[in-house]
């Protein structure tokens, strides 16, 4: 199936990979490491996702956490294509607007 990352997530990673950089020097690569990984493993089994509500969303969304750097993958399988729709982190206890 094919993936691709939305205007937002693209943004989202760009804004994580650049803090993970500048605060995180003794593991500056584990963001990026982690969300390639996590693609990888969505692309080749989205259904594993967990499944998160959604007022008034017409596709169903889910949600991947990347334990290490404690962040969701927001994503949806529209068709033939899985969308990341954001990347937030855990610990801010709230979903994005997705």
């Amino acid at each position: 199936m094919r993936l691709r990352l939305a205007r937002r997530a693209l943004a989202d990673a760009k804004s994580k990979k650049t803090w993970w950089q500048h605060n995180r020097s003794g593991a500056a690569d584990l963001f990026d490491q982690e969300l390639s990984a996590t693609l990888e493993r969505i692309a080749t089994a989205p259904w594993l996702g967990q499944r998160v509500e959604q007022r008034g969303a017409d596709v169903s969304v889910r949600r991947w956490m990347m334990p290490k750097t404690r962040n969701h993958v927001y994503y949806a399988i529209d068709g033939v294509e899985i969308v990341v729709l954001a990347i937030w982190g855990a610990p801010r206890g709230t979903m994005p607007k997705v």
